[in-house]
């Protein structure tokens, strides 16, 4: 099978001075015309999880309190996965152009995580008006915005 090498392009910092995401020098021309969308969808590679082992996890045992016994890894958003990547869509608060730094509300990554790509987000692309879950999280929020007040600590096993 095929290899494919992928290269970060920059990192997320964050910290008690607040959430961003840095650009390395050169992608800095990349972000013309980036202003004026609220979201962006950040593509980051889950580092800290990124070893052989790691990578031949394929079930979980329920990591969420009303899920099924035995999941697979495909049905969680563990950072334990085949490639560990990460997808997350976040609020941008204000961008730097001249540093290439993007200030954002908030994101899932830890400090340091690797930065692989942007991409703005789009409701016509991105958004589902109507998504369908399984019953055991279906009670879960319906947006991100509802999620800041939701109690995620009575959802998971871990």
């Amino acid at each position: 099978m095929k290899e494919y090498k992928v290269t970060p392009i920059g990192k997320i910092n964050v910290g008690k001075d607040g959430t961003f995401i840095e650009l390395d020098g050169k992608y800095i021309p990349a972000l013309k015309a980036l202003d004026g969308f609220s979201h962006l969808s950040v593509i980051w590679w889950f580092s800290e999880f990124d070893s052989d082992e790691m990578r031949g996890i394929l079930e979980s045992p329920r990591p969420y309190k009303n899920a099924p016994e035995v999941m697979g890894i495909f049905a969680t958003r563990s950072p334990i996965r085949p490639n560990p990547l990460a997808l997350t869509a976040v609020e941008v608060i204000e961008i730097d152009h001249a540093k290439g730094i993007i200030r954002i509300a908030y994101i899932d990554a830890n400090d340091g995580s690797p930065l692989l790509d942007i991409k703005p987000y789009t409701p016509s692309i991105d958004r589902i008006e109507t998504p369908g879950v399984p019953p055991w999280c279906a009670h879960w929020p319906k947006s991100a915005e509802a999620s800041e007040h939701f109690d995620w600590s009575g959802e998971f096993n871990f």
